[in-house]
Order: C-alpha cells, then sequence, then structure tokens
C-alpha cells in the first residue's frame, strides 16, 4: 500500500507543475500591459513602474517564473494590489468559516444520505424508495439561494431561533458558532443529500445481486448485518469518491451561500478578488482549490487501499 500511495503523490507532482506554469502565465500572457490591467485606466507612469517592479516584469520570462516558484515554496503567495496585505494571512483570515460549511455540509449530508441510499436499496421498486428518489429529484431541482432564504425565512426572522447572517469562531464559543453554522449547513446540503443517496442507492443496486450477498443471506445472516457488512463495504468506492469530490467542491465553490448568509469566506473572497482584478489574490486560490483538490484525491486513494486489499499490489 505505501508503495502505491508514494505513486500516487508522485504523480500528483506533475499535476501542481502545469497548474503553477498555467497561473503564473495567467498575468503575464493577458493581452497588454498586465501592469496598466492592474493599475487601471487612470494610473501614473510611477505607478505603472512599481506595479512591474513588484511583480518582476521587467525580468526574463523564465527568472520570473523561477522567482515566483521560489516563493511559493517558501509560502509567500504575494501581496494584494487592493488592500496591501499579504495574501496568505487574507486567505487564513477567510478560511475557517468555509471550512467550517464544507465540513459541517458533508458531515450532514453522509449521516442523512447514506442510510437513506440504503434502504431505499434494501426496499428497491416499494413507496420508500420511490419517496427517497423523490425527495433526491427535489434537491436537484431547488436552488441554494432559495433553500436558503427560505430558512433564513422561517427559522431566523419568523421563529428567531438563530441569528439571520454572520459567522463566528469556534474558538469564540461552540453555541454561538452553532446558531451561526447551522442554517447555512442545512441550505447547502440539500443538494448533497440528494447526490449522495442516489449514488449510494445506485452502488448498493449493484452489489446486492452478486453471488456473495446471496450466499451471506442463504447463511441466515441478519439482513442488517448483510446490508452493512457484506453489500455497503462493496459499494462504497464510488460513494467515496462522490463525498470527496463534494467536499473539494464545498471548499471552493461556495459563493452562493457565503453571499445569501454574509459569511466571509474563501468564495467571497475569491468573487471580490476578481471584481476587483486583483490577481495575486485570483492566483493563489486557484493553486489552493487545485491543491485541495490534488489533497481529496489523495485521500480517495487511502480509501481505496483500505476497502479494497487488492489495490495495494
Amino acid at each position: 500500500m505505501l508503495g502505491y500511495l508514494i505513486r500516487r503523490v508522485l504523480a500528483a507532482v506533475p499535476v501542481m507543475g502545469v497548474v503553477a506554469l498555467f497561473v503564473f502565465l495567467l498575468l503575464r500572457l493577458t493581452p497588454g500591459d498586465p501592469a496598466a490591467i492592474l493599475a487601471g485606466d487612470n494610473a501614473t507612469p510611477e505607478r505603472l513602474e512599481r506595479i512591474r517592479a513588484s511583480l518582476g516584469l521587467n525580468e526574463p520570462l523564465i527568472v520570473q517564473f523561477i522567482t515566483w516558484v521560489n516563493k511559493l515554496l517558501h509560502g509567500d503567495l504575494g501581496t494584494s494590489l487592493i488592500s496591501n496585505l499579504p495574501v496568505m494571512k487574507m486567505i487564513g483570515q477567510r478560511v475557517e468559516p468555509s471550512i467550517s460549511i464544507a465540513l459541517s455540509t458533508i458531515i450532514l449530508a453522509v449521516i442523512v444520505a447514506v442510510p437513506l441510499g440504503v434502504i431505499a436499496a434494501w426496499k428497491h421498486g416499494t413507496w420508500i424508495d420511490r419517496f427517497v428518489m423523490g425527495l433526491s429529484v427535489l434537491g436537484f431541482s431547488v436552488p441554494v439561494f432559495v433553500v436558503g432564504y427560505v430558512l433564513i425565512q422561517i427559522f431566523a426572522i419568523e421563529l428567531r431561533w438563530v441569528p439571520v447572517q454572520g459567522f463566528r469562531s469556534i474558538f469564540n464559543g461552540f453555541g454561538p458558532f452553532f446558531e451561526r453554522i447551522i442554517l447555512p449547513t442545512c441550505a447547502l446540503s440539500f443538494i448533497y443529500i440528494a447526490l449522495i443517496a442516489r449514488m449510494t442507492r445506485a452502488a448498493m443496486l449493484d452489489v446486492l445481486g452478486e453471488d456473495y450477498v446471496r450466499t451471506a443471506r442463504a447463511k441466515g445472516i441478519n439482513e442488517v448485518a448483510v446490508m452493512m457488512r457484506h453489500a455497503l463495504r462493496n459499494a462504497a468506492v464510488p460513494v467515496i469518491t462522490v463525498i470527496g469530490t463534494g467536499f473539494a467542491l464545498l471548499i471552493s465553490g461556495v459563493v452562493v451561500t457565503e453571499s445569501v448568509f454574509n459569511i466571509p469566506g474563501i468564495g467571497r473572497l475569491t468573487v471580490d478578488a476578481v471584481l476587483a482584478r486583483d490577481y495575486p489574490v485570483i492566483q493563489a486560490m486557484i493553486l489552493l482549490t487545485s491543491l485541495i483538490y490534488v489533497v481529496v484525491n489523495l485521500l480517495i486513494d487511502v480509501a481505496y487501499t483500505l476497502l479494497d486489499p487488492r489495490i495495494r499490489y
């Protein structure tokens, strides 16, 4: 297993190298003068020259790339052109809300969706199966912002059980943190519950007809044990893939939810950077998103090796 994982890590290195090259060329190969694009139409010559010097645009392209990669390896993602703050510091200030929403959403979705998918497969063709699949269709059909506004209207405005918007760090107390994270979690988990439930059902239906499941039932093993120990374990690979990919999508794509609930996360930081043409922040966010996908895929591979020992060879 160790050799397999090492090969997977080594295979991820050129992927990140290609991403880094693309991110570097994103600004340098933009039509026109990158410094003029960053500075705006009314920039003075002194400001243009200052931007060129700060970005190293006066150096040869290969020298610029080597310098940029060297800074990346030392944790230097550059400085924001708008706020003049280090990009790493800006990301550090915004990462907790996004990770909190992503983790809570995935945990809630797995807790709800996997049992629903298993039950739907177990009761295939019955009203229970049709009911679960109907909920899944509803989850795919209703946009996240609609679910968010409905939850705000009911639980925050009418019932006044939780605050309407904002975020509190978990380090300031679990109670205030939970009050502000529960509605975004429920709104965002709606579609992921639908996705994971459908995938779990489909994967379970594929394995329920296998010989080892029929053999387990013929031995008189309890049906719950057959479903959980024999069927679900072998159906878990595609489900884990969906869960892992969903987690990566959540961290990098919670823009709508963060906007609806006024949460200062990574998604809103990315949108603000794009609107302000803050290229150092945009470059950093592309790199961060790519790194998240690579790490998640490595974790999925680890899960594969634990579920299927044949992968080790």
